[in-house]
């Protein structure tokens, strides 16, 4: 009894893990599940959102790969710097955050994040409308963008959930319009921030090791399982889940709260 009780942790674990890396490569938003799970097994809250960042990363790596050939290559620079200097920045600020004051942090940033990906369906298919407008192309004004991508790549260094739609609909504002563009920049953005994050969490000693390669081998499964079904997702419902999720989380930790 006693080893199976040992053993609780690591299979909670392992089947959040496994269900972030489904909606993850569905719709996006399983840090909703794998953040929370590493809190629920004893994790303390930075230490948590570090490991989580980790082991989640990977699978935004070969994202990129995938991508490649839909970057714009005038952007590039811009956005590569603005993501380096602002996932360094949120990653350092989190590390000199306080547990306590993180923790009162976590219902609050789980509730922004649930509001940001519910937000993000709406504005996703004002994206696509106005993708298959006729419009002439042109290079956005490049300081404005680097100091508007700034901000939402410091929050994906300090937490990140929820970003992706931040960034689609700041490269919009400044003139990119191609749908397979934007969403191939917003994952770049995301991934070179939370690789700048992940080796600040490396060096700062936040990782907790023996969690994170069982979450990030279960999450690249389960990332694996959820493309094979991703077409056949009414992805409305999806979002629809993982907002109702996101909201659970944040009133649950609420609750929690002292």
């Amino acid at each position: 009894m006693s080893s199976l009780t040992s053993h609780v942790p690591y299979l909670w674990l392992v089947a959040a893990s496994f269900i972030a890396g489904v909606i993850n490569a569905m719709a996006g938003g399983g840090s909703f599940i794998s953040f929370p799970a590493m809190l629920a097994i004893g994790v303390p809250p930075i230490q948590a959102n570090a490991t989580n960042t980790v082991a989640l990363w990977p699978g935004q790596l070969t994202s990129v790969w995938a991508l490649r050939s839909d970057l714009r290559r005038d952007l590039l620079a811009v956005v590569c710097s603005a993501s380096v200097l602002g996932g360094v920045s949120g990653a350092v600020v989190l590390l000199h955050t306080r547990q306590v004051t993180f923790m009162h942090l976590v219902p609050w940033l789980l509730l922004t994040a649930s509001l940001l990906f519910w937000i993000s369906g709406p504005v996703s298919r004002w994206l696509r409308r106005r993708s298959s407008e006729p419009h002439v192309a042109h290079a956005p004004a490049m300081l404005p963008l680097f100091l508007t991508i700034i901000p939402v790549t410091f929050y994906i260094g300090y937490f990140g959930a929820g970003a992706g739609f931040l960034l689609m609909s700041a490269l919009a504002l400044f003139g990119v319009e191609e749908m397979n563009a934007l969403n191939s920049l917003k994952v770049l953005a995301a991934c070179l921030s939370n690789f700048c994050a992940v080796v600040t969490f490396i060096f700062g000693g936040a990782i907790v090791w023996h969690y994170c390669l069982v979450s990030m081998v279960f999450a690249a499964i389960g990332g694996y399982v959820g493309a094979q079904y991703a077409r056949r997702m009414n992805p409305n419902v999806l979002r629809t889940i993982v907002v109702v999720t996101g909201c659970s989380m944040a009133a649950y930790f609420f609750w929690r709260q002292p």
